[in-house]
């Protein structure tokens, strides 16, 4: 089941601290995951990066240009990494 992301705070460079519904949260490093190619090429900007917010209706974060996560993979990113 997918767990929707409730709140994302800019960390540091492309860092983002994300709450998930379910209470697990933790910061994800979202550059080992982008090619800042395409709709992510804005995101290299991290003005532009720290835009990041929510959509309650996709339950994930996204930016204005349209870009956004799949939040299983980020949920499976932090989920994993605070089980090891």
């Amino acid at each position: 089941m997918v767990k929707d992301i409730t709140a994302v705070k800019p960390i540091k460079d492309y860092q983002p601290h994300l709450n998930f519904e379910d209470g697990i949260e933790g910061i994800v490093d979202l550059a080992e995951i982008i090619k800042f190619s395409g709709i992510f090429e804005l995101l290299q900007d991290l003005a532009y990066f720290t835009t990041v917010r929510v959509n309650p209706d996709l339950g994930t974060i996204c930016w204005e240009n349209g870009a956004d996560f799949d939040p299983v993979v980020l949920y499976a990113k932090i989920a994993n990494h605070n089980y090891q």
